[in-house]
C-alpha cells in the first residue's frame, strides 16, 4: 500500500495561519526564474553559461527576430531534438486532410459538438456595435463604438506530455466566432504536438489550415515577429511551459497576448453537503497536470479527514496518481475556515483559476465571491466540464491574477474603435467646454482647432 499523501493543512484560527497562508499565496504566484538543477545543467550545455529562464527567452527571441526561420529551426533542433526542414515547417494541406480521414468518426463528431457548444456561448456574449445620438435642436452628435475582428491570430498548443485538442477548440473557436479569418497554430514537433493525428484532424475539422511545427519561446517569437512562411500575427493566445509564458510576456507590445499563464489551479469551496469522493476527484483532476494546485476550503471540519482518505484511495487507482500526489504535496493545501464568510474572503484572496462551489446553496455562496477565472456551481459540475465541453474558454487567469484578469473569450479577438461625428452646430454647442479645458492645460492648438472652424 502506498504512503498516505502528505497534503498541508491550514486552520485559519491558528496563530501562525496568516504566515502559512502568505507562504501558500507566494507559492501560487507567477514565478519567472525558478529552475531545477537538471534544467540549469541543460542550459549550460546549450548556451555555455547558467542563464536564468528569462535570459534564455530574451536570447532566443532576439535571435529569432534577427535570424528568422533558420534560427527557429536551429532552436527546434537544439531544444526539441528534432530536425525540421524549411519545407516541413508548415504542416501541409495533404497531411491535415490525411489526419482527418484517419480520425475516429466518433472523435470528429465530438469535436463538432464541442465546437457548437463553444460557438453558441461565445456568440451570445459577443460585443455588438453601439450608437449614441445627442440632438441639440439644430446640432447633432453621433457617437459609435465599432467592433471589428483582428485580422490574424496565433495559437500555442502544448504537446509535451499529452495532446491537447481541447486547447485548440477553446482558443480557435472563440477567435472564429469573433470573425478572425487567419489563425496560425504552433505546436511542438512531437507525437503529442504537430505530429499528432488527433490534433491535426481537429485543425482540419475546424477549418484551421495554418499549422506550424515549432514550440517553446522560438514559436512565440516566430509569431510575434514573423519569419519566412509564417507572417506576423496580431495576438498570441494559448498555454505553454515557463518559457512560453516568459516569451509571451517579452513580446507583449509587439503583439497582444491573452495572459501569462502558470500551473493549473482549483479551489473547492465546500460545506457539509459535499461528497468527499467528489471533492477529492476535483482536487486530483487539477493536481494531475503536474504541476497543478488544488485547495480545499471548508468550515466543516469532518470533511477534511474524509477528503484526505478519499485522496489516498483515488490516487492509488489513477494512472497519473503519482504525478498528482507530488502536486498535492508541493502546491496544495486543505484550509479550515471559521465560517462560510471567512471561507469566501479566503477564496477571494487566492483569486484562483477554477473555483468549484460545492455547497447546499451554491448561488448564495456565489454572491460572496468575486475573484475567480471560472466558477462551477453545485455537486454535479466538475471542472472537467469547463475544460472540455461547456462553452466558456478554459484559457483562464492563474497565479492570483483573477483579481484583475479575465478568461479568454470571443471579445478578446475584437478590435474596438470609437467613432465621433459632429456637425457645425454641435461643435458650437460644445466649443466653450473644449476652450476652457484647453486653456487650463495650456494647449493652444487644441483651442485653435475649434476656433478656426467657428470664426465665420
Amino acid at each position: 500500500m502506498s504512503e498516505s499523501v502528505k497534503i498541508p493543512m491550514i486552520r485559519l484560527s491558528d496563530p501562525d495561519a496568516e504566515r502559512l497562508f502568505e507562504e501558500l499565496r507566494e507559492k501560487l504566484s507567477p514565478q519567472g526564474n525558478v529552475v531545477s538543477a537538471a534544467g540549469r545543467q541543460r542550459t549550460i550545455e546549450l548556451f555555455g553559461e547558467p542563464l536564468t529562464p528569462q535570459q534564455v527567452v530574451e536570447r532566443i527571441c532576439a535571435e529569432v527576430k534577427s535570424g528568422g526561420l533558420k534560427t527557429v529551426l536551429e532552436y527546434t533542433a537544439k531544444l526539441d531534438r528534432k530536425e525540421i526542414e524549411p519545407e516541413s515547417f508548415r504542416v501541409s494541406a495533404a497531411e491535415l486532410e490525411e489526419a482527418h480521414q484517419k480520425a475516429d468518426p466518433t472523435y470528429l463528431k465530438t469535436i463538432r459538438q464541442i465546437r457548437d457548444n463553444i460557438h453558441e456561448f461565445q456568440s451570445a456574449i459577443l460585443s455588438r456595435d453601439v450608437k449614441v445620438v445627442r440632438d441639440f435642436g439644430q446640432g447633432r452628435v453621433e457617437l459609435r463604438q465599432r467592433y471589428l475582428p483582428m485580422k490574424r491570430v496565433g495559437i500555442c498548443v502544448p504537446g509535451g506530455a499529452a495532446a491537447y485538442p481541447s486547447t485548440l477548440l477553446m482558443t480557435a473557436v472563440p477567435a472564429q466566432t469573433a470573425g478572425v479569418q487567419e489563425i496560425a497554430v504552433v505546436a511542438p514537433p512531437t507525437d503529442f504536438g504537430s505530429y499528432n493525428t488527433d490534433l491535426l484532424a481537429a485543425c482540419h475539422e475546424l477549418g484551421v489550415t495554418e499549422v506550424y511545427r515549432a514550440g517553446g519561446a522560438q514559436a512565440v517569437a516566430a509569431m510575434a515577429y514573423g519569419v519566412e512562411g509564417l507572417p506576423q500575427v496580431d495576438k498570441i493566445v494559448g498555454p505553454g511551459n515557463l518559457f512560453v509564458a516568459l516569451a509571451k510576456r517579452l513580446v507583449f507590445g509587439e503583439v497582444d497576448i491573452d495572459s501569462i499563464a502558470g500551473p493549473s489551479e482549483v479551489i473547492v469551496l465546500a460545506d457539509e453537503s459535499a461528497d468527499p469522493r467528489f471533492v477529492a476527484s476535483d482536487l486530483i483532476s487539477q493536481a494531475e497536470h503536474s504541476p497543478g494546485s488544488a485547495v480545499l476550503i471548508t468550515w466543516h471540519e469532518p470533511l477534511l479527514k474524509a477528503v484526505h482518505a478519499e485522496l489516498d484511495r483515488q490516487l492509488g487507482l489513477l494512472s497519473r496518481g503519482d504525478l498528482a500526489r507530488q502536486s498535492l504535496e508541493d502546491y496544495s493545501t486543505l484550509i479550515l475556515a471559521d465560517s462560510a464568510e471567512q471561507a469566501a474572503i479566503t477564496t477571494d484572496r487566492l483569486a484562483t483559476e477554477h473555483l468549484h462551489i460545492s455547497t447546499a446553496d451554491p448561488e448564495a455562496m456565489l454572491k460572496q465571491v468575486q475573484n475567480a477565472g471560472a466558477i462551477f456551481l453545485g455537486h454535479y459540475t466538475p471542472v472537467a466540464l469547463g475544460d472540455y465541453v461547456a462553452g466558456p474558454s478554459h484559457v483562464l487567469p492563474t497565479g492570483g491574477t483573477a483579481r484583475f484578469a479575465n478568461g479568454l473569450c470571443a471579445n478578446d479577438f475584437l478590435k474596438r474603435s470609437s467613432i465621433i461625428s459632429y456637425d457645425k452646430a454641435a461643435l458650437q454647442h460644445d466649443a466653450d467646454n473644449v476652450r476652457l479645458l484647453a486653456d487650463k492645460e495650456g494647449l493652444t492648438a487644441h483651442r485653435n482647432s475649434v476656433d478656426i472652424r467657428l470664426q465665420d
